[in-house]
């Protein structure tokens, strides 16, 4: 008797989860997936707690155009590597970033690249979402496994943050390398971080054409990254 729970769930309690679970999408449902990957080195607090509030986006964007499964991976002190279980709902995914603590180390963008091809090889991927501000690995290997995720139709959005050169670089060229996407944002512009994740999201969800038709409704940053990812309206 002692391991009983104290308090019983009311029937108020009960009929909302129910409800909860009624209208949350398997992921045999939706339509699209996206692996959403975050460089959780230390200088990255403002910018991961920034992307926790701002992840709920992705998914209400997309709901309209067929649904959004999730994975969460990131990257953190001395070789932590981490990918979460895929995801339908923002609350969930929420609940896994705030659990996260950023960590000082190295980036991993190679391991990021490896994971997504591996994940992408098993169900079907619409998009790489990647969000960082420095790389400090081998171009040459890391420019290998972007071109191993190009061959399984992968696109990366790659998100920067900042000016750093080398990154600036090694970005536009895996946008290039798998016909994804460079875009540049300033520290702590929530709503141009906000912007960017949504058109990737109408992208894993819905294909070019949904993004072409959601970028000229939005205009701005949203309209250039259309149109730089070649888009055509159907």
């Amino acid at each position: 008797m002692a391991n009983l729970p104290v308090k019983r769930s009311s029937s108020k309690d009960i009929a909302t989860f129910l409800h909860a679970a009624a209208h949350t999408p398997t992921l045999a449902q939706v339509k699209g997936r996206l692996i959403f990957a975050v460089d959780a080195t230390m200088s990255r607090q403002l910018t991961w707690d920034a992307a926790t509030e701002i992840q709920s986006e992705m998914f209400e964007v997309a709901q309209s155009i067929g649904g959004l499964g999730v994975q969460l991976v990131y990257f953190r002190g001395r070789g932590d590597f981490e990918a979460s279980e895929w995801t339908t709902t923002p609350a969930a995914l929420a609940s896994r970033m705030r659990r996260v603590g950023t960590r000082s180390g190295f980036t991993q963008l190679r391991r990021v690249l490896l994971h997504a091809a591996q994940e992408a090889r098993r169900t079907r991927v619409g998009a790489l979402v990647y969000v960082g501000d420095s790389f400090e690995e081998n171009p040459g290997v890391v420019a290998s496994e972007a071109g191993a995720l190009a061959l399984l139709g992968v696109p990366a959005f790659m998100f920067h943050e900042g000016n750093d050169p080398n990154a600036a670089a090694m970005f536009r060229e895996i946008a290039r390398l798998t016909h994804g996407v460079y875009a540049r944002f300033d520290s702590g512009a929530a709503r141009q971080l906000r912007d960017l994740l949504r058109a990737a999201a109408v992208y894993a969800a819905g294909g070019g054409a949904a993004l072409h038709r959601f970028a000229e409704m939005q205009g701005g940053e949203v309209l250039r990254l259309a149109r730089s990812i070649g888009t055509k309206p159907e």
